[in-house]
C-alpha cells in the first residue's frame, strides 16, 4: 500500500478526531496547551505566583490552579466550594499545576481558592 493510500484512508478518521475535539497538537514545551477541564471558562483569577482557571460546564464548575513559572516542584492548591456543601481541594507539590478538581454546583454560587508557593488567592461567591 502506497503512502497515498495510506493517506486517504487516514484522513476522514483524523477529521472526525480533529472535530470531536479528540486530537490535539500541542507545541513542545507548551505545558498549557489543553485545557485542563472540560467546559467553557468563566473565570480566571490571576495572582502574583499563578492564576486559577474556572470552567462551567452543565451543574458542574471545575477549577485548576496554573503556576505561573511551572517546572519547579512547590506547594500548590485550588478547592472549590459549592454554597451550602464542603469544599473539594487537591494539595500537594507540584510542577505544573494542582487540580483540575469538580463540584456538582447547579445553580449555587462557588467559592474558589487557589494557591502557588507563597501567593494564593481567594474569590470569594462567585457565579451566582
Amino acid at each position: 500500500m502506497g503512502s497515498g493510500a495510506i493517506r486517504r484512508r487516514l484522513a476522514p478518521v483524523l477529521a472526525v478526531l480533529t472535530a470531536s475535539g479528540l486530537l490535539t497538537v500541542a507545541a513542545p514545551g507548551d505545558a498549557h496547551a489543553a485545557a485542563p477541564c472540560p467546559g467553557r471558562k468563566v473565570r480566571t483569577l490571576s495572582f502574583s505566583t499563578g492564576s486559577v482557571v474556572v470552567h462551567k460546564r452543565g451543574g458542574y464548575v471545575c477549577a485548576a490552579t496554573l503556576a505561573r513559572k511551572p517546572g519547579t516542584a512547590r506547594t500548590m492548591s485550588v478547592s472549590v466550594r459549592a454554597r451550602g456543601g464542603r469544599p473539594v481541594v487537591d494539595e500537594g507539590r507540584y510542577k505544573y499545576h494542582a487540580g483540575p478538581v469538580t463540584v456538582h454546583a447547579g445553580r449555587r454560587c462557588v467559592w474558589v481558592k487557589g494557591r502557588v508557593g507563597g501567593g494564593s488567592v481567594s474569590s470569594g461567591w462567585i457565579l451566582c
